[in-house]
């Protein structure tokens, strides 16, 4: 994709703070393309992805449908606009004349939240609003059991998955019933998730050394698709995640990540989604530092009362590699600024001192 054009044509970088929503919109009416910078939290590096305006806006529309927006909600947007998740939910209000805003939850009849927020709040109490209806709720997979506990507090709940790269790709209540979004195709290949659809993003922005990006101010465009992007010469792409798709029914395993102990390999996807359906709140699992192993799996759990039943299942139902070592219960485990629970962060928390990077 580095052709003169495209070299030609410029991108306007979008910042981290509040204004980014204008930005946004302001990019819209030049016809510009936009670059939304990601925060590496799944793949370990931050990149600029580059995409039109048209690929978030002329979905909105069907996003706001499926919320049952009206003009006299507000939208309660935690975390930064440099989050991708919160800039669509921010377009998703200023699009359909609603308004929005990063405090004063009390007063919002609609919150976009991750799980790990979601799990919190209802933890320490909704606050006495009778406004609030709905939830919002993507940036990592929705379990049934937090679903449930949202609806039982009168809240409906909304879940999409999604990723940066290819905005929206299916919706639900929750990752058990999620469902391919409009004009979304799908297919699975090696258990890999392939998407093709409008609201795709057009690559990542590599800009020289000697001129880089800056929020808000326009950029030489030179487009490569490296990993986790991948684009298929039918225009399916991917970024790694993991799957199963029946009809246009989507299950997510998430995307590959592995755990070596003793010589042998895990391959974590498919593994955390069986055990994720065994379990009540969140789990996560983890490779964490062994003296003799190398790595130890490690499962994390949410919620003290799953570790009981979901380790018994775990004994009859997993042998050998698969089968975590350690059990450990986390009720709160540290989040990313964007809401996402910072699986780097919690395996250092949980290591011990000698295996600190930092340690002697």
């Amino acid at each position: 994709m580095g052709t003169s054009a495209n070299i030609a044509r410029q991108a306007c970088v979008l910042g981290p703070g509040p204004g980014a929503a204008d930005q946004f919109w302001q990019a819209h009416r030049r016809g510009q393309l936009i670059g939304l910078r990601t925060s590496g939290t799944t793949t370990g590096a931050g990149r600029v992805i580059v995409r039109s305006t048209d690929s978030w806006v002329d979905s909105l529309d069907a996003v706001a449908q499926r919320c049952a927006l009206t003009p006299h909600d507000r939208i309660w947007i935690p975390g930064p606009m440099g989050s991708t998740m919160n800039l669509f939910a921010a377009c998703l209000a200023v699009h359909n004349g609603v308004e929005w805003s990063s405090d004063k939850p009390e007063c919002a009849t609609i919150w976009q939240l991750t799980p790990a927020r979601l799990s919190s709040l209802l933890d320490a109490g909704l606050p006495r609003s009778q406004r609030l209806r709905e939830v919002i709720v993507a940036g990592d997979g929705l379990s049934r059991g937090l679903r449930d506990r949202a609806t039982t507090r009168g809240l409906e709940v909304v879940h999409y998955y999604g990723a940066a790269e290819m905005s929206m790709i299916a919706m639900g209540s929750c990752r058990d019933d999620l469902e391919l979004f409009d004009r979304v195709e799908a297919r699975i290949t090696d258990g890999t998730i392939w998407v093709r659809s409008p609201w795709l993003a057009q690559g990542y922005l590599q800009a020289s050394a000697d001129e880089p990006p800056s929020s808000g101010n326009p950029v030489p465009l030179r487009l490569e698709t490296p990993a986790p992007l991948r684009r298929g010469d039918d225009g399916f792409v991917t970024v790694g995640d993991r799957g199963a798709l029946a009809g246009r029914r989507l299950i997510v395993a998430g995307r590959d990540g592995a755990v070596t102990a003793a010589g042998q390999t895990v391959i974590l996807a498919p593994l955390l989604d069986r055990l994720r359906h065994r379990a009540q709140g969140e789990l996560f699992l983890l490779g964490l530092p062994h003296a003799a192993l190398g790595q130890v799996l490690t499962a994390v759990v949410t919620r003290r009362d799953d570790l009981g039943p979901v380790r018994a299942w775990a004994r009859e139902h997993l042998a050998g590699a698969d089968r975590p070592r350690r059990w450990l219960w986390v009720p709160r485990p540290p989040l990313t600024a964007s809401g996402k629970v910072d699986l780097r962060a919690l395996a250092l928390d949980l290591a011990g001192p000698a295996d600190r990077p930092d340690a002697p």
